[in-house]
């Protein structure tokens, strides 16, 4: 559900007299779209904007925001995200912070110019906002495609600073990120990230510590995927991040950073901060589904499974990929008739590719005559009803089953869920939240 306030507000701070603190002004930057696959990364670059920005005398970081955007939009950088801080200055650092903000996007602009070429080259937008921000801008960024020029001319509109490259798509996911009101569903990262000279080169983490850093904090999650038996913090790609340490509070995720830098031979991180992000809010879903199976499983090459289901009166596929687990599983062990629960995205192609789902009543599976004497009465013929052979004992036709259940899985109050590695970063895991 969005949150009630349509608007983030810029805040003045007034200074009433002799002793009070100075006048000061609340800013938010945004930055987007500055990585390629084989080279950078947004939360590194934004990383060292913000050192930029703090050699400005009086400038206080209030926080910082890592926001995931929509799966499926059809420019999404590496990981899908975009970067955001709320930033407190002095009255008369306007000018010097505009300035820093310009030299600095300048160079960035400079360092990706020697970026081989891709089909999504990096298109960097840095936006500074004085005054009020949308919060839709942010619902339409995780919710679905956003039109380039329209977002453009909406930020334009609104007065806000744009540095941008010419193609201007980093403006989508910079506007999401200054426009996500944080204190209605988030949750926090922890980012490490690497020296410049070890990134590309293998990162040294242990499994084992990461085990170990579960079960001593356990307010962080996200760090392992039991079904895998592997830790999942740190990327694969050749990216400067070391690793992203994902838990409920500040806290959590500094105190685990610390411990693990601690454990011996695991690499240092070069430098680290901790964002509050929307990562686990399902802030791109809109709520869980019902409907009645109509149709069996049909599995593609590779285990993808569909099926047809009525919703409402009208008609939709389901898709879960192999990589769903027991998603997949469950889904393929319905039967028309079956009532089930589920969330899900709606893809390009208008099928809902599922990430949690649920069996709510099971059509009758396994079908047998009552039985007499020990065994299953039969059918006399057309009209006749039922007849036992032993006793001659008749009775009405009809059809007996044992309840059914799904097979072999692991379930929780009756929601499957994929396995962690192949979670998106948005969605809630059920250990945090039974879907309502």
């Amino acid at each position: 559900m969005r949150p009630r306030d349509r608007y983030q507000r810029g805040d003045l701070r007034n200074s009433g007299g002799l002793g009070m603190k100075p006048r000061t002004l609340t800013v938010r930057i945004g930055l987007d779209d500055t990585d390629h696959p084989d080279f950078g990364c947004t939360t590194y670059s934004f990383d060292e904007l913000i050192r930029c920005l703090g050699q400005i005398d009086g400038l206080i970081v209030k926080e910082r925001k890592l926001v995931r955007l929509w799966p499926y939009a059809s420019r999404r950088t590496r990981g899908n995200g975009a970067l955001s801080a709320e930033i407190e200055i002095p009255m008369g650092s306007k000018g010097k912070l505009l300035e820093t903000c310009n030299i600095w996007f300048n160079g960035i602009m400079s360092e990706i110019s020697l970026y081989p070429d891709t089909k999504n080259n990096p298109s960097p937008a840095l936006l500074i906002s004085f005054q009020e921000v949308p919060s839709e801008w942010y619902w339409e960024a995780v919710r679905g495609e956003v039109d380039l020029q329209n977002r453009v001319k909406e930020v334009t509109d609104s007065g806000i600073t744009i540095l941008a490259h010419q193609d201007k798509w980093g403006v989508i996911g910079a506007s999401a990120a200054i426009s996500w009101n944080s204190s209605v569903n988030h949750s926090w990262e922890l980012i490490g990230w690497r020296s410049k000279d070890k990134i590309g080169s293998e990162r040294k983490i242990s499994k084992k510590s990461v085990d170990e850093m579960s079960r001593i904090f356990p307010d962080t999650f996200m760090n392992r995927d039991p079904t895998a038996n592997k830790g999942i913090i740190s990327p694969r790609t050749p990216c400067p991040v070391l690793y992203g340490i994902r838990g409920a509070n500040k806290f959590a995720v500094e105190e685990a950073n610390k411990w693990i830098q601690a454990v011996k031979g695991n690499e240092s991180c070069f430098r680290w901060a901790s964002h509050i992000t929307n990562q686990l809010s399902d802030d791109h879903l809109q709520g869980v589904s019902n409907g009645t199976v109509i149709s069996r499983p049909d599995v593609k090459k590779g285990a993808h499974a569909i099926v047809k289901v009525v919703c409402s009166g009208r008609g939709a596929t389901l898709v879960a990929f192999s990589e769903g687990g027991t998603v997949n599983k469950l889904l393929r062990q319905l039967v028309p008739g079956d009532i089930i629960s589920w969330m899900g995205l709606t893809s390009p192609d208008g099928s809902i590719h599922l990430e949690r789902l649920k069996l709510v009543s099971a059509s009758p599976r396994n079908l047998s005559r009552p039985e007499c004497c020990g065994n299953s009465m039969r059918s006399k013929g057309r009209g006749q009803g039922l007849q036992c052979d032993s006793c001659d004992a008749k009775t009405e036709k009809s059809w007996i089953s044992e309840k059914w259940s799904p097979n072999g899985l692991e379930l929780i109050d009756g929601w499957s869920q994929p396995s962690p590695s192949n979670r998106r970063h948005l969605s809630m895991p059920l250990e945090h939240g039974i879907p309502m």
